[in-house]
């Protein structure tokens, strides 16, 4: 008589919904749970993967979808939503972010009952969405255990298990050592049946279990040699790993012949580090393919990285967003802010981006507003400055960031509890200028969008990226 063949552990991976004034989609996937996605069928798991983002599930197919724009981006589904009580002195409306209820619930009826749930999560105010995406899923599967990591869950651990619902607050694991996990798992019972991948590079991330997938965003390499004052990179990723050339070149190769993906978004936090030996490669390849392919960098570069020939090969590549990290035109700040701009470095770096090839609408210079101590004045020099080099000006908010060289500055500078509660961490709110400062800003951002959309073949472009958590 032959033994009946054992049922493979099954998992459901959930990407929960954003709570938030804004959000928007650029080049935005779940990349980390993706990779563990893949990882862990490597292991023998089966994985069902929940993206309550989604823009292009089918069930919505017949729903007024929000319009998508050139190479990829546009808006998310949204419903107004109840904040609260602490929000309510926001002058905004307030969402949620992504699918209805009643689909996330019918996707989590239709997997069959999973021996675990793992929840990711991102942005530290977003965790009102979190914790109901926990919920939910413990109303469909009352008797599975539910793990919730992510950076919410690293960078605000105490919150997390004490509010988001979850059997266990799991951090303090790596792209490079998910390994880790496996032994979470074996703590409740749960083995994958299968040996872990023995590479040393990253799995294929999982981006198959997508609906409607439309473009891939990459990770040549975590961590950050740079240690910005207001950055969580180091923290999140201490060691800075590069994956193997040949490896990312493969995958971009995999996903444009096996999904015809055309666009493709890094997400690394330090890109052109290291650039002859690891992106430098990565380049050479791609034009010697010739595929035509388009690439983003939603991230920013560093400027100080930007050399002539890597503008030139960043152009004949096919890249088309370029973001760089500029922060301020105070030379000042950045001595102590993150040591990471001389004198002419910027200046230098956008003339070698023009002189690629790279149009004025195409090279974006992030400028970052509501830091402690910093003046509205400075960021208006800066949006000058950026406009007068010949670069696109996109002022980021600035989040303050438990475990950052810059949180204890940020919470004595605060009219917010910011260790008690990460909804106020909210880069809307500009928790840590005073009431005058943030009217005084409005003028700045108005200024921003005169520049902006008084540049030629601007009309794509008209979004400021919402930094995350880990980006130096």
């Amino acid at each position: 008589m032959m033994t009946p063949k054992k049922m493979a552990p099954s998992l459901i991976l959930i990407n929960p919904w954003i709570y938030d004034f804004a959000a928007y989609d650029l080049w935005s996937k779940p990349l980390g749970l993706l990779y563990l996605a893949g990882y862990l069928r490597a292991c023998g798991f089966n994985i069902h993967l929940i993206d309550c983002l989604a823009v292009h599930h089918p069930a919505l197919k017949n729903s007024a979808l929000p319009a998508r724009r050139v190479y990829g981006t546009g808006k998310f589904l949204r419903k107004r939503a109840n904040r609260s009580p602490s929000l309510k002195h926001v002058p905004r409306s307030y969402s949620r972010y992504g699918i209805p209820r009643q689909l996330f619930v019918n996707a989590l009826r239709e997997a069959k009952p999973p021996d675990a749930i793992l929840v990711t999560s991102l942005m530290t105010y977003w965790h009102p969405g979190v914790t109901e995406a926990i919920a939910v899923a413990r109303e469909v599967h009352p008797r599975t255990p539910i793990l919730l990591g992510g950076i919410y869950a690293a960078l605000c651990e105490e919150h997390a298990i004490a509010t988001s619902g979850a059997d266990r607050v799991v951090t303090g694991i790596s792209l490079q050592d998910m390994a880790k996990l496996l032994d979470v798992l074996l703590d409740f019972g749960i083995g994958g049946g299968k040996a872990p991948p023995s590479s040393n590079g990253l799995p294929l991330p999982a981006f198959d279990l997508l609906h409607g997938l439309d473009h891939v965003s990459l990770l040549t390499s975590t961590g950050c040699p740079y240690r910005c004052e207001y950055c969580a990179s180091h923290f999140l990723n201490p060691q800075f790993f590069t994956q193997d050339p040949h490896q990312v070149f493969n995958e971009i190769l995999h996903w444009h012949q096996d999904r015809g993906i055309l666009d493709f978004a890094f997400y690394d936090d330090a890109l052109l580090v290291g650039f002859e030996k690891h992106l430098g490669l990565i380049l050479e390849e791609l034009v010697r393919q010739n595929l035509g392919l388009r690439f983003h960098t939603p991230n920013a570069l560093h400027v100080k990285e930007l050399s002539p020939e890597a503008a030139e090969l960043l152009w004949r590549a096919g890249f088309k967003t370029i973001r760089l990290g500029f922060e301020t035109s105070d030379m000042t700040m950045h001595q102590f802010l993150d040591r990471k701009l001389s004198e002419g470095d910027f200046e230098r770096a956008v003339r070698s981006l023009l002189k690629a090839g790279f149009a004025r609408e195409q090279i974006g210079a992030y400028i970052l507003a509501g830091l402690p101590g910093q003046s509205v004045g400075s960021v208006k020099e800066s949006v000058e400055f950026v406009n007068r080099v010949g670069a696109m000006p996109f002022v980021a908010e600035y989040s303050p960031i438990p475990h950052t060289p810059l949180w204890d500055k940020a919470v004595a500078s605060s009219q917010y509890d910011l260790v008690a509660e990460p909804l106020f961490h909210n880069n809307t709110l500009l928790p840590c200028w005073q009431e005058e400062q943030r009217k005084e800003f409005k003028q700045v951002k108005a200024r921003v969008m005169e520049i902006r959309k008084g540049s030629a073949g601007s009309s794509n472009l008209r979004h400021s990226l919402r930094r995350i958590h880990c980006q130096c």
